[in-house]
């Protein structure tokens, strides 16, 4: 049975991860209730059970979202309205740290192989964050090393490589 477990949990996609992965105050978090659903219970025993060992989350590991937060995180993601309605509070966001300091709190099997691959996870995209500096500086290093015969290919690499921040268009209908 613990070898058809392993195999459930291997069945959660990386992208799905990657999905609950969001930046806020400068930091990758992942919320409270994307965490909970990984980890097969509900939101509110999830916060219990991090509530009942709070001294093990800093600041730095854990943090609660302020309203205008919040309020930001329901416009750019689609959530329904039963969603929002039944947010009572703020919701909580783990950092990595905080993530990993969930193996302590959290010790069913299937918490344990969560995590793990939740770790995982955050290495890999540790490491493609890496790979692509690593391409833009030889690039820029190539750049300086050659004379202008280059100047449109380097050009179309930096905008290949540059991320355009497109203006997001508002949800809903407009006031006349």
């Amino acid at each position: 049975m613990a070898t058809q477990n392993k195999q459930n949990l291997a069945m959660i996609p990386n992208e799905r991860i990657i999905q609950s992965i969001f930046v806020m105050r400068g930091q990758k978090v992942m919320f409270d209730r994307d965490l909970a659903e990984l980890y097969g219970v509900k939101t509110q025993v999830f916060n219990q059970a991090v509530k009942r060992n709070i001294k093990r989350f800093p600041d730095d590991f854990m943090f609660r979202l302020t309203k205008q937060e919040t309020e930001d995180w329901i416009s750019q993601i689609v959530i329904s309205n039963r969603e929002i309605m039944g947010l009572r509070k703020n919701p909580l966001v783990f950092t990595e740290q905080g993530i990993l300091m969930l193996s302590s709190v959290l010790k069913s099997e299937r918490a344990i192989q969560v995590n793990i691959q939740i770790v995982r996870t955050f290495i890999k995209l540790r490491e493609m964050l890496s790979n692509y500096k690593e391409v833009k500086e030889k690039i820029e290093e190539m750049e300086k090393k050659y004379d202008q015969r280059f100047k449109v290919v380097f050009d179309t690499l930096k905008q290949l490589l540059t991320e355009e921040e497109k203006p997001k268009n508002k949800i809903g209908f407009a006031k006349k």
